[in-house]
């Protein structure tokens, strides 16, 4: 039995959501066969940790430091985690690497490992995937386990062949209520015409705005020859956030700099053919209508979802559109 830890928004410690954490850790036991512990301010609830992003980061730093600790998963993601920067120890992070999981607000963990020089894996958190009422959805099953459990390249990865993106709120008359799934569309090319490969770097696009100026986003040199990964949360932003966001890299030189993008399918669906048009628009302002993006792909704030390694090898298809990744995600220890 393998020990994790964790940590990010207080609202798993709140009284009323209580029961979505415990159905959330049982899964984590029972299918995966793990011991879940907390850390000593995981379940402090939403007013304490919010007043307290030093006490998160000393979480965060006493799971990184502990040897039987071999993973740490987000309770979920937020809007503040950025609070953290000023009492991390990247030293404690960098001489400590351990499986890290989470997605949207913890973009910003992913880049705490990012500068710390290891791996972390986008995507997965206890509230939201382990936790999913009736049952785990056997896409994120099938996708955990190969990324996650196993030391064999984790190869093609295929678009969810059902989504969804439904509101159920959270409360324990909700708990034996299924979501309901739609049905979805592959992958759709952009534009490009090569197969081009690169390590993975990116997140939620509106968290690594707020990242981007401080001494937390990395050095430019991170994005050469890289494919970046974004998606959008489910605040589902404008089409012109989206513009302006996008163009920022373009300034920054990124562009220029990497080999492919890949988009999560928008939450909801919601301005699916607007962000197509302006993230090509985009990249056409700085010449980069030769470079392969691939949209539609099921990472994100939809459910269900598969993992992505910081850092790992991955590669684009544009003669039959797909994605790959040509590693795998962790190694036999």
């Amino acid at each position: 039995m393998t020990q994790l830890r964790q940590s990010v928004w207080g609202g798993a410690g709140d009284e009323e959501i209580l029961w979505r954490y415990q159905q959330g850790k049982e899964r984590l036991e029972k299918v995966f066969g793990l011991n879940v512990v907390e850390m000593p301010h995981t379940l402090k609830g939403t007013d304490y940790v919010y007043r307290h992003p030093e006490k998160r980061a000393e979480d965060l730093m006493q799971a990184f430091s502990d040897p039987s600790i071999k993973g740490i998963i987000s309770c979920i993601g937020g809007s503040d985690s950025i609070r953290l920067l000023p009492y991390i120890d990247f030293d404690v992070i960098r001489n400590n690497p351990k499986i890290v999981t989470g997605y949207s607000d913890s973009t910003v963990t992913h880049f705490f490992c990012l500068k710390a020089g290891i791996s972390s894996f986008y995507g997965l958190s206890l509230l939201n995937d382990f936790a999913e009422n009736i049952k785990m959805s056997e896409y994120t099953v099938e996708w955990t386990n190969k990324v996650l459990f196993s030391s064999a390249p984790i190869g093609d990865i295929p678009v969810a062949k059902e989504y969804t993106g439904q509101t159920l709120k959270w409360v324990i008359e909700n708990k034996n209520v299924a979501r309901t799934f739609e049905k979805n569309t592959d992958y759709e090319l952009l534009q490009g015409k090569k197969t081009v490969t690169g390590r993975l770097i990116g997140g939620c696009l509106e968290v690594i705005d707020v990242i981007k100026g401080t001494s937390l986003f990395p050095d430019i040199s991170c994005f050469d020859d890289a494919i970046l990964f974004l998606e959008t949360s489910e605040v589902m932003p404008p089409i012109w956030m989206i513009e302006d966001s996008l163009r920022s890299y373009g300034m920054m030189g990124i562009f220029n700099r990497i080999n492919g993008m890949i988009f999560g399918k928008p939450y909801r669906n919601q301005f699916y053919e607007e962000y197509k048009t302006v993230i090509q628009e985009v990249l056409d302002e700085f010449g980069r209508q030769d470079m392969p993006v691939l949209y539609n792909t099921s990472f994100g704030h939809n459910e269900p979802k598969c993992v992505l390694p910081y850092g790992a090898m991955a590669e684009i298809r544009c003669e039959k559109p797909g994605f790959s990744i040509l590693v795998s995600g962790v190694t036999e220890s």
